[in-house]
Parts: C-alpha cells; sequence; structure tokens
C-alpha cells in the first residue's frame, strides 16, 4: 500500500481572512506538475532563475513583495536542481475526477476551520476519504497552504524546503504515479489550501 505523505506547510505568516483561489488553479496546478514529469530539465532551469531572488533564507521573487522566509535558503533548490538534472523524463498525469472529489472533501472540511494536515477532524485520512468516495487505499497525498498560484504550489512540493527526504517531490516524481486529482480552496488562515491525491489507477484501486 503506498503511503500518503507529509504537508508541504509554507512558512508565510498566516492571514486572518480567506481568500478564493484563482479561476482555473487547479487545473493550472495539474498541468505544471505534467510539465515538471515531463520536462524535468526544463524546470530546474526555472529554479536557477528562481534561486536569483534568495537573500540568506528570505526569497523575494517576483509578485510576493513581502518575502517568504524558508527555512534551508538555496541549499533545497540546490538539491532540487541536482535531482531534476538526473531525472528521467516522465509519462504524464491523468486527470481522475473520483480522486478530485476527496481532495475536495478534504478542502471543504480543512479549509473553514483553518486545520493543517492529512487528517480529518473525524480521524479520516486520504485514504478514506478516496474510500468515502467508493475508491481503494492505494493513494499518496501532498497539500500546501499559501501558494497562490500553481507555478508556487508545485516549486514548493518540488524544492520541498524542511521536509527530510524531499518526500513531496519523491511523490511527484513516481512513474507509478499515473493519475491524480487536484482540489483548492479558501482556507481559514492561510487564505488558500490545494490538495493532491495521486494514484496507479483513476480510482485508488491497486
Amino acid at each position: 500500500m503506498l503511503p500518503f505523505l507529509p504537508l508541504a506547510l509554507t512558512l508565510a505568516v498566516p492571514e486572518p481572512a480567506p481568500a478564493q483561489p484563482q479561476a482555473g488553479l487547479e487545473a493550472a496546478v495539474l498541468a505544471e506538475i505534467n510539465f515538471a514529469r515531463t520536462h524535468p530539465r526544463d524546470y530546474a532551469e526555472r529554479l536557477r532563475e528562481y534561486r536569483k531572488y534568495f537573500k540568506g533564507k528570505i526569497v523575494w521573487y517576483p509578485g510576493n513583495p513581502d518575502g517568504l522566509r524558508t527555512e534551508e535558503g538555496t541549499r533545497a533548490v540546490d538539491e532540487a536542481i541536482r535531482f531534476l538534472e538526473r531525472q528521467t523524463p516522465l509519462e504524464p498525469i491523468a486527470p481522475a475526477p473520483l480522486l478530485a472529489r476527496a481532495a475536495r472533501d478534504h478542502v471543504r472540511e480543512q479549509g473553514p476551520r483553518g486545520g493543517t494536515g492529512h487528517y480529518s477532524a473525524d480521524g479520516a485520512d486520504p485514504r478514506d476519504r478516496v474510500q468515502k468516495r467508493g475508491g481503494g487505499p492505494y493513494v499518496a497525498e501532498v497539500i500546501t497552504y499559501g501558494p497562490p498560484s500553481a507555478r508556487e504550489v508545485v516549486r514548493q512540493l518540488i524544492v520541498d524546503d524542511a521536509v527530510p527526504g524531499r518526500g513531496h517531490r519523491k511523490t511527484l516524481y513516481a512513474a507509478e504515479m499515473r493519475y491524480a486529482g487536484v482540489a483548492c480552496g479558501p482556507h481559514n488562515g492561510y487564505r488558500t489550501m490545494c490538495v493532491a491525491d495521486l494514484g496507479r489507477k483513476p480510482d485508488g484501486q491497486p
């Protein structure tokens, strides 16, 4: 059974008022994941450009005038670039409506209460949510809190700052992952959250 993985969490200061995510964010996140999977060396070039905006452990990239504090600074970015330079291009991930519904359930339950993590208030984990939708337990899940654009969401997952083992990156680049459902929505604390549930099959079955 595939394990679900730790959440990815930005270190930006939480905002008290949630904001609606931009239209098409979910489709854009999946498209960005697929660009990163199918063109890893091109994605490495994007990270090289991103690296230029660091001053110490704070990155001041365009569109983020307040800056984003990281735990590792450029060290995590450099490690991600090395990984991408060695990474073989993979097949794109196809959208899976059932997995998207399970991801949406987590956004709707967690966002209004400002929760974080893979567990719902009732103790349900990603496998439980997919199974409640009629699927199977063979799924992995990644989450971001805060990033408002697809590029920022996927970049956070790939750089994986302060995440031991770079589990989110490994999930996105797992060749057996062929399907995903993405859901994004307002979060009472980090403004926006995005959940991606991934599986070998579109319904999480073995």
